[in-house]
C-alpha cells in the first residue's frame, strides 16, 4: 500500500475567518415537483456527465423512528441546481432511472446514508457515484473531509450551512427559500469541488 504524506487541513477557527464562498440564488434553483416536470429534468440531467449531489431526509427525534427519507434529491451543474420533491409517487421513477445511470456521475460528500435510503425508497442502486471525501483520502487528507474542508482548501472561502435549515422538515410540500437555497447549494458546491479537483476524465471513465 502507497503512504500518503498528509495534508494540513484547516481548522474551524481557520475557516471562520474566511470570506464566504459564493452561493446560486434561487433565480438559479428549479423545484421539481410534477410527473411532468420530473421527466423533462431528467432527460435533460441524463446527458450531463457529472452532476453535483445530495439528498435531504426530515430529521427523526424519536428512538426506534426510522426514517422514510429521501424526501428531496438535489441535483446540480456548474449552472444550476434542480430540487427534486419525492412525495409525489410520478415523480419519483424519472429519478430513480437518472440516479440508477452508471453513464452520469453524481459527485458528493457523505453519501453512504443517501444511497441506502435511495435503493430502501426508489428500489435502485445509485450509479456512477462519486464520494469526493474518497477522493481528499487518496490525496492525503484527513478522513472526511466534507464540504466546507474542501471549500476552504480548494477556494479559500467559507462555506455557509444553516444548522436550522438543515434539521427542518423536508417532507413538507412547501419549502422555505431557506430549504431551497440551503439545499441546492449543498448539491452545487460538490460539482464545484469536482471541478476543482479536475476530475472530468476520471467521470469519463467512471
Amino acid at each position: 500500500m502507497p503512504t500518503h504524506t498528509h495534508q494540513p487541513t484547516p481548522s474551524k477557527e481557520e475557516i471562520a475567518l474566511l470570506d464566504p464562498f459564493e452561493r446560486l440564488g434561487l433565480d438559479r434553483i428549479r423545484l421539481v415537483s410534477s410527473v411532468k416536470e420530473a421527466e423533462k429534468a431528467c432527460a435533460e440531467l441524463a446527458c450531463a456527465p457529472c452532476l453535483g449531489f445530495d439528498t435531504e431526509s426530515k430529521p427523526t427525534f424519536r428512538v426506534g423512528e426510522v426514517s422514510d427519507g429521501p424526501h428531496i434529491v438535489q441535483l446540480a451543474t456548474p449552472e444550476q441546481a434542480w430540487i427534486f420533491q419525492l412525495h409525489e409517487a410520478g415523480c419519483r421513477a424519472p429519478v430513480a432511472e437518472l440516479l440508477a445511470l452508471h453513464g452520469v456521475t453524481k459527485a458528493g460528500f457523505g453519501l453512504g446514508d443517501d444511497r441506502k435510503r435511495i435503493t430502501a425508497k426508489l428500489g435502485v442502486e445509485p450509479g456512477g457515484v462519486l464520494e469526493l471525501n474518497a477522493v481528499f483520502r487518496e490525496r492525503g487528507y484527513r478522513k472526511d473531509m466534507g464540504v466546507k474542508g474542501a471549500v476552504a482548501i480548494l477556494f479559500n472561502r467559507r462555506y455557509l450551512k444553516s444548522k436550522k435549515a438543515a434539521t427542518s422538515n423536508w417532507a413538507n410540500p412547501r419549502l422555505t427559500e431557506a430549504q431551497l437555497i440551503y439545499a441546492a447549494n449543498d448539491a452545487w458546491a460538490a460539482i464545484r469541488v469536482f471541478n476543482a479537483l479536475g476530475l472530468g476524465a476520471r467521470a469519463c471513465s467512471h
